[in-house]
Protein backbone atom coordinates (compact mmCIF):
# COMPACT_ATOMS: atom_id res chain seq x y z
CA UNK A 1 0.00 0.00 0.00
CA UNK A 2 1.39 3.38 -1.02
CA UNK A 3 1.19 5.56 2.09
CA UNK A 4 4.01 8.09 2.26
CA UNK A 5 6.29 10.71 0.73
CA UNK A 6 9.09 12.90 2.08
CA UNK A 7 10.29 16.33 0.94
CA UNK A 8 13.07 18.73 1.88
CA UNK A 9 11.91 22.33 1.91
CA UNK A 10 12.91 25.85 2.97
CA UNK A 11 9.19 26.43 3.69
CA UNK A 12 8.83 24.20 6.74
CA UNK A 13 6.23 26.15 8.71
CA UNK A 14 4.24 27.00 5.59
CA UNK A 15 4.18 23.34 4.56
CA UNK A 16 2.92 22.27 7.97
CA UNK A 17 0.16 24.88 7.90
CA UNK A 18 -0.88 23.84 4.39
CA UNK A 19 -1.37 20.19 5.33
CA UNK A 20 -3.07 21.08 8.60
CA UNK A 21 -5.72 22.87 6.53
CA UNK A 22 -6.21 19.58 4.67
CA UNK A 23 -6.90 17.78 7.95
CA UNK A 24 -3.45 16.35 8.66
CA UNK A 25 -2.30 16.10 12.27
CA UNK A 26 1.27 16.78 13.40
CA UNK A 27 2.58 13.69 15.20
CA UNK A 28 6.28 14.52 15.45
CA UNK A 29 8.73 17.41 15.12
CA UNK A 30 12.45 16.81 15.57
CA UNK A 31 14.91 19.64 15.06
CA UNK A 32 18.54 20.42 15.72
CA UNK A 33 19.02 23.20 18.25
CA UNK A 34 22.46 24.21 19.55
CA UNK A 35 23.94 21.09 18.02
CA UNK A 36 21.48 18.70 19.68
CA UNK A 37 18.44 16.98 18.23
CA UNK A 38 15.38 17.94 20.28
CA UNK A 39 11.68 17.10 20.11
CA UNK A 40 9.17 19.91 19.51
CA UNK A 41 6.09 17.70 19.32
CA UNK A 42 2.54 18.95 19.96
CA UNK A 43 1.11 20.45 22.09
CA UNK A 44 3.98 22.80 21.21
CA UNK A 45 3.11 25.06 18.29
CA UNK A 46 5.17 27.41 16.13
CA UNK A 47 4.44 30.34 18.42
CA UNK A 48 6.51 28.49 21.06
CA UNK A 49 9.70 28.22 18.99
CA UNK A 50 9.38 30.15 15.72
CA UNK A 51 12.10 32.67 16.62
CA UNK A 52 14.60 30.10 17.86
CA UNK A 53 17.36 28.76 15.62
CA UNK A 54 16.06 25.27 14.85
CA UNK A 55 16.87 23.17 11.78
CA UNK A 56 14.00 20.71 11.51
CA UNK A 57 15.17 17.26 10.47
CA UNK A 58 11.67 15.84 10.29
CA UNK A 59 8.08 16.90 10.75
CA UNK A 60 5.61 14.05 10.50
CA UNK A 61 1.92 14.48 9.70
CA UNK A 62 -0.79 11.83 9.41
CA UNK A 63 -4.34 11.54 8.12
CA UNK A 64 -6.01 8.15 7.85
CA UNK A 65 -3.63 5.85 5.96
CA UNK A 66 -1.47 8.75 4.72
CA UNK A 67 1.86 9.75 6.25
CA UNK A 68 3.75 12.84 5.05
CA UNK A 69 7.16 13.94 6.32
CA UNK A 70 9.37 16.89 5.46
CA UNK A 71 12.44 18.62 6.83
CA UNK A 72 14.46 21.75 6.26
CA UNK A 73 16.47 22.07 3.06
CA UNK A 74 17.98 25.05 1.28
CA UNK A 75 15.84 24.20 -1.73
CA UNK A 76 12.81 22.02 -2.42
CA UNK A 77 13.85 18.42 -3.05
CA UNK A 78 12.02 15.10 -3.27
CA UNK A 79 13.61 12.37 -1.15
CA UNK A 80 11.49 9.22 -1.04
CA UNK A 81 8.14 7.47 -1.20
CA UNK A 82 6.93 4.72 1.11
CA UNK A 83 4.97 1.49 0.84
CA UNK A 84 3.39 -0.22 3.83
CA UNK A 85 3.57 -4.03 3.59
CA UNK A 86 3.71 -7.21 5.63
CA UNK A 87 7.01 -8.51 6.97
CA UNK A 88 6.94 -11.36 4.44
CA UNK A 89 6.36 -8.92 1.58
CA UNK A 90 9.24 -6.77 2.85
CA UNK A 91 11.67 -9.70 2.82
CA UNK A 92 10.64 -10.70 -0.70
CA UNK A 93 10.98 -7.10 -1.92
CA UNK A 94 14.46 -6.82 -0.41
CA UNK A 95 15.54 -10.00 -2.19
CA UNK A 96 14.39 -8.56 -5.50
CA UNK A 97 16.16 -5.25 -4.77
CA UNK A 98 19.40 -7.11 -4.09
CA UNK A 99 18.99 -9.07 -7.32
CA UNK A 100 18.70 -5.73 -9.13
CA UNK A 101 21.94 -4.62 -7.45
CA UNK A 102 20.37 -1.73 -5.53
CA UNK A 103 21.66 -0.45 -2.21
CA UNK A 104 19.54 -1.36 0.82
CA UNK A 105 19.67 0.39 4.20
CA UNK A 106 17.69 -1.44 6.86
CA UNK A 107 17.03 -1.22 10.58
CA UNK A 108 14.24 -2.39 12.87
CA UNK A 109 12.15 0.69 12.23
CA UNK A 110 12.56 1.50 8.54
CA UNK A 111 14.08 0.07 5.38
CA UNK A 112 15.22 2.14 2.41
CA UNK A 113 16.05 1.06 -1.12
CA UNK A 114 18.11 3.46 -3.24
CA UNK A 115 16.80 3.46 -6.79
CA UNK A 116 18.73 4.64 -9.87
CA UNK A 117 15.98 7.20 -10.51
CA UNK A 118 17.05 9.85 -8.02
CA UNK A 119 14.83 8.91 -5.08
CA UNK A 120 14.53 6.22 -2.43
CA UNK A 121 11.76 3.77 -1.57
CA UNK A 122 10.86 3.13 2.06
CA UNK A 123 9.42 -0.22 3.09
CA UNK A 124 7.37 0.06 6.27
CA UNK A 125 5.79 -2.76 8.30
CA UNK A 126 4.78 -0.93 11.50
CA UNK A 127 1.08 -0.08 11.79
CA UNK A 128 1.80 2.99 13.92
CA UNK A 129 3.22 4.68 10.79
CA UNK A 130 -0.39 5.46 9.91
CA UNK A 131 -3.53 6.38 11.84
CA UNK A 132 -5.82 3.82 10.22
CA UNK A 133 -5.65 1.44 7.27
CA UNK A 134 -9.34 2.12 6.60
CA UNK A 135 -8.99 5.91 6.58
CA UNK A 136 -8.14 8.29 3.74
CA UNK A 137 -5.65 6.86 1.25
CA UNK A 138 -2.74 8.15 -0.80
CA UNK A 139 -4.21 7.18 -4.15
CA UNK A 140 -1.61 8.31 -6.66
CA UNK A 141 1.75 10.04 -7.10
CA UNK A 142 3.33 11.43 -10.25
CA UNK A 143 7.12 11.32 -10.28
CA UNK A 144 9.12 13.13 -12.94
CA UNK A 145 12.59 11.79 -13.68
CA UNK A 146 15.21 12.17 -16.44
CA UNK A 147 15.72 8.39 -16.58
CA UNK A 148 13.15 6.23 -18.38
CA UNK A 149 11.84 2.87 -17.21
CA UNK A 150 10.53 3.75 -13.75
CA UNK A 151 7.17 2.01 -14.20
CA UNK A 152 8.83 -1.23 -15.30
CA UNK A 153 11.29 -1.00 -12.40
CA UNK A 154 8.50 -0.64 -9.85
CA UNK A 155 6.67 -3.60 -11.40
CA UNK A 156 9.81 -5.70 -11.12
CA UNK A 157 10.59 -4.60 -7.57
CA UNK A 158 7.09 -5.10 -6.17
CA UNK A 159 6.22 -7.98 -8.49
CA UNK A 160 2.93 -6.37 -9.49
CA UNK A 161 1.71 -3.50 -11.66
CA UNK A 162 1.96 -0.20 -9.75
CA UNK A 163 -0.77 2.05 -11.23
CA UNK A 164 -0.66 4.31 -8.16
CA UNK A 165 2.67 5.68 -9.44
CA UNK A 166 2.64 7.58 -12.73
CA UNK A 167 5.75 8.90 -14.42
CA UNK A 168 6.80 11.79 -16.63
CA UNK A 169 10.04 13.15 -18.05
CA UNK A 170 12.02 16.03 -16.53
CA UNK A 171 15.60 17.22 -16.27
CA UNK A 172 15.62 16.54 -12.52
CA UNK A 173 13.76 14.03 -10.39
CA UNK A 174 10.85 15.64 -8.57
CA UNK A 175 7.43 14.90 -7.19
CA UNK A 176 4.85 16.56 -9.42
CA UNK A 177 1.36 15.60 -8.31
CA UNK A 178 -0.33 13.72 -5.45
CA UNK A 179 -3.92 12.56 -5.04
CA UNK A 180 -5.63 11.67 -1.76
CA UNK A 181 -9.07 10.37 -0.97
CA UNK A 182 -11.05 12.69 1.26
CA UNK A 183 -14.40 14.11 2.23
CA UNK A 184 -14.43 16.86 -0.39
CA UNK A 185 -12.87 17.15 -3.84
CA UNK A 186 -10.27 19.91 -4.06
CA UNK A 187 -7.10 20.90 -5.92
CA UNK A 188 -4.41 23.16 -4.50
CA UNK A 189 -0.67 23.70 -4.77
CA UNK A 190 1.44 23.27 -1.66
CA UNK A 191 4.25 25.74 -0.76
CA UNK A 192 6.75 23.52 -2.59
CA UNK A 193 4.99 23.65 -5.95
CA UNK A 194 3.44 20.20 -5.55
CA UNK A 195 -0.04 19.79 -7.02
CA UNK A 196 -2.22 18.30 -4.27
CA UNK A 197 -5.56 16.83 -5.27
CA UNK A 198 -8.31 15.29 -3.17
CA UNK A 199 -10.84 12.94 -4.74
CA UNK A 200 -14.11 12.78 -2.83
CA UNK A 201 -14.71 9.39 -1.24
CA UNK A 202 -18.45 10.13 -1.25
CA UNK A 203 -20.14 8.69 -4.33
CA UNK A 204 -22.82 11.03 -5.67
Amino acid sequence: MLFHYHLWTPFVEETERFYQKLGFRVTQRIGKQDGTFTSFDPPLDWDDFRHEKILFRIIEMKRGAINITFGYGKKVAFDHIGFWMTKAERLATLQRAETLGWTVQANERRTFIQTPYGFRIELQTHLDAIESRSGDQLLQLEIATPKSGLAAMLHQLLERPVPEITTSAAEQTRLVDVTFSGEHARHEQDPNGLEVRTTSRVQR
